[in-house]
């Protein structure tokens, strides 16, 4: 075969350039230590150092997710701490109050108690160092608590718990919300007793007894929650009758006697410290009986007897706040449980519900849970009970509600419940502060209340604060898991340097071998190239 002195100068030149390159790509390997600079270089290679660089990307992100999140739950333990430190405080004033016995002296409690309720709205309603509130949930430039006109508290923010990934399966929480801090605290005083006047003994016309104040009954503090909320519940409101001055009787709403199923069947001694309890299913009640002036037997007796008290759980309350476009004045009041079956199965006892009248007939309406948007489907509706003109009322979810003025078409009204499970530290702190500000000395009955108001709050202040307790245990338990999960992602990190290296880096021994290879075959085809292009035929052999 023949080769043209055109073909073979051009083949020549691609191989030299060939060889040229070489030396340049081992030079730069050699210099930079780095075996693959592009994906031509060992494509499967690169297609994993691609995947390898992602993932070292990702365990950055990772690793500032953690020094963020351990900043963020150092943060709230220590506002926790003090919280948690501002509820004890109030306790021990409750239990020194107990010890006070003037009204001057209770007040000047009741003002360190107001400053504690003070400090722990300022608490609730810290912010971190990007001036976003800790405790509103995703709400973070709404303060979480606010003071209503009443003196209690409203939650502003949501539920909505705010959380970052620090590995591929892992999620964090960043911080807790002020439902989950305060909210959720077990109410140990949501039950009451209520003195009620016998009917007449014939032939008398008159009620047997007066409330005298000289025989009383504590409004009562739940002792254990699941026989509360499996026994008591379902058999209130009970009706406890005196039949003594050391006994009584008790029977449940159908009327049923269960005095032999409470421990002591009924009999008490109010001259003995502890022994003067009726602890009905979960609930403990004290009965204090004033005989002062009397002896026991025959007249103590006469004194107690046939006094009758109803035991009851408080009802639940709602607050109603009308919409800012509604167009009429009118407004909704008194809600009253009016169907426990569909009260219970219907209301969002949490969120609360929107009471919305219809945009073509004022007198019908329609009822959404919160939030109402136009896409909310209506869980009740019905229209206006005008049975009695002078009293109209309206039925929403199992609740009726008094209804003064008459709405407008596409009136709205925001409705919420209050179900006396739960109470905030804030709320028990504005009680006792209530409490001890209202005179006692000298006044019927009032010793008692005091009592159950300061009872009240050290059993709610100690049921705070072991929710607050539990949430900073969960906050220790997850900053344990964000060191477990750093150092787990230090470990994929040096694993994932480590391939990256053995992929992409060269070794330098074998670089200086390719290199003189590289740089000995460029020698030897310029040589080649050299000595092939002077031969001719006139070249003597």
């Amino acid at each position: 075969m023949r080769i043209s002195t055109q073909q073979y100068y051009e083949t020549s030149a691609a191989k030299y350039q060939n060889n040229y390159s070489g030396v340049v790509k081992a030079q730069e390997q050699a210099a930079s230590g780095v075996r693959v600079q592009t994906a031509s270089d060992d494509p499967v290679a690169a297609q994993r150092l691609l995947m390898l660089q992602q993932q070292k990307d990702m365990l950055t992100q990772y690793s500032g997710n953690i020094t963020s999140l351990q900043s963020s739950l150092t943060n709230e333990e220590s506002v926790l701490q003090a919280i948690s430190a501002t509820i004890q405080a109030g306790s021990q004033l409750a239990l020194r109050a107990g010890g006070v016995t003037s009204d001057a002296d209770r007040k000047s409690i009741s003002v360190e108690v107001g400053a504690l309720e003070d400090q722990l709205l300022g608490l609730l309603n810290s912010k971190d160092a990007a001036g976003n509130y800790l405790f509103s949930g995703s709400k973070t430039d709404t303060p979480p608590y606010s003071r209503n006109i009443d003196g209690t508290y409203s939650y502003q923010g949501d539920e909505n718990e705010l959380s970052l990934q620090v590995s591929e399966t892992l999620t964090v929480r960043t911080g807790d919300t002020g439902k989950t801090i305060l909210e959720g605290a077990a109410n140990t005083s949501r039950t009451q007793s209520t003195y009620t006047t016998p009917a007449p003994v014939p032939p008398a016309t008159t009620p047997s007894q007066v409330d005298d104040k000289k025989v009383a009954i504590s409004a009562g503090l739940v002792t254990a929650n699941a026989d509360y909320n499996k026994s008591y519940a379902d058999g209130q409101p009970y009706k406890l009758t005196f039949t003594s001055s050391t006994q009584y009787v008790v029977t449940d709403k159908d009327g049923t006697d269960i005095t032999s199923q409470l421990p002591g069947n009924g009999t008490f001694d109010s001259t003995k410290e502890g022994s003067a309890s009726v602890n009905l299913r979960g609930v403990k009640f004290d009965i204090s009986v004033d005989l002062t002036d009397l002896a026991t037997g025959p007249d103590a007796d006469a004194l107690v007897a046939g006094r009758e008290f109803t035991l009851s759980s408080k009802p639940d309350t709602f607050s109603v706040s009308r919409t800012a476009s509604n167009t009429s004045a009118a407004q909704l009041t008194s809600g009253t449980v009016s169907n426990a079956g569909k009260y219970a199965s219907t209301f969002p006892t949490n969120s609360g519900v929107v009471i919305k009248f219809s945009d073509t007939d004022s007198s019908a309406y329609e009822v959404f849970t919160q939030p109402y948007t136009a896409n909310s489907k209506a869980i009740d509706s019905g229209v206006i009970d005008a049975s009695d003109p002078l009293n109209p009322k309206i039925t929403a979810a199992g609740v009726t509600f008094n209804l003064s003025g008459t709405p407008n078409t596409g009136d709205q009204f925001a409705v919420g419940a209050s179900t006396q499970k739960t109470q905030s530290a804030l709320d028990t702190l504005g009680q006792l502060r209530m409490a001890l500000e209202q005179p006692a000395d000298g006044i019927p009955g009032a010793r008692v209340k005091l009592q159950d108001a300061l009872n009240a709050a050290v059993s709610n202040l100690t049921s705070s604060s072991n929710q607050v307790d539990n949430v900073r245990g969960s906050i220790g338990a997850r900053e344990n898991a964000l060191t477990v999960q750093a150092s787990e992602n230090e470990s994929v990190s040096l694993a994932n340097k480590t391939t990256m290296s053995a992929l992409a880096n060269i070794d330098m021994g074998e670089a200086a071998i390719n290199l003189t290879l590289q740089q000995t075959m460029l020698e030897a085809s310029q040589l080649a190239f050299v000595k092939v292009s002077q031969l001719s035929l006139f070249n003597k052999m």
